[in-house]
């Protein structure tokens, strides 16, 4: 599903990546570890397509993302991938509906269907109660439910996550873990999720270990 092929990437003089290769089946639930400054969540973020990679190669379902233009680029994110952030990124001026339409819209689905697919995410996640609700009017929990279901909008193939729980009290981050195995189970996702938690990192598929910009076996 994911192939990364000798990665590097260095901001300035700074060498963050230093030639990474990695393969992420379909429907696997990686998490991504290791010290702070290591390069996971740059990492991440080249998978994401945020980032271009100084050198390298990064295939997603068959697709050399890095050969695509700007705006292709742009339309593939938009497409195919998912992003869950540990601190919600919400935009409080809106509801928790409105936020979760966002990509829909950006996307160019028409508005009734983009509504009906944010129904159907509130009503799975148990948060139709929430949706006319603002973010400060939410916990951090049922704000993270309300990114989760943002990051499902385009039905996207990979779901990237940074810290996802990292905001969050003891009940909500294992309620918040499950839910990503629920998620695998009832749309097939790939999660690729970037951690300092050791109870989320031992209940995935498999643990990658980045030390010092490089993959430690």
């Amino acid at each position: 599903m994911i192939t990364l092929r000798n990665i590097h990437k260095s901001f300035g003089t700074l060498e963050v990546l230093k030639g990474i290769d990695i393969d992420i089946a379909r429907g696997e639930i990686v998490s991504i570890v290791g010290p702070s400054g290591a390069g996971k969540t740059t990492l991440l973020q080249i998978i994401g397509t945020l980032y271009r990679p100084d050198t390298g190669s990064l295939t997603i379902d068959g697709t050399d993302v890095l050969r695509l233009s700007r705006r292709d680029i742009a339309r593939f994110r938009c497409q195919h991938l998912g992003f869950v952030f540990q601190f919600h990124q919400l935009l409080p001026e809106f509801t928790a509906e409105e936020n979760i339409l966002i990509p829909a819209l950006i996307a160019g689905t028409p508005r009734r269907e983009a509504k009906a697919r944010a129904t159907e995410l509130l009503d799975y996640l148990g948060m139709t109660h929430r949706a006319e609700h603002k973010p400060s009017e939410m916990s951090g929990g049922e704000q993270q439910r309300i990114a989760v279901a943002r990051a499902l909008m385009n039905r996207p193939d990979v779901i990237l996550a940074d810290e996802p729980s990292g905001s969050l009290d003891s009940r909500n981050k294992q309620e918040l873990h499950q839910l990503f195995f629920d998620l695998r189970e009832r749309f097939g996702q790939t999660f690729v999720i970037v951690t300092h938690d050791e109870q989320l990192a031992t209940t995935t598929d498999r643990t990658i270990h980045i030390v010092d910009g490089r993959v430690q076996e």
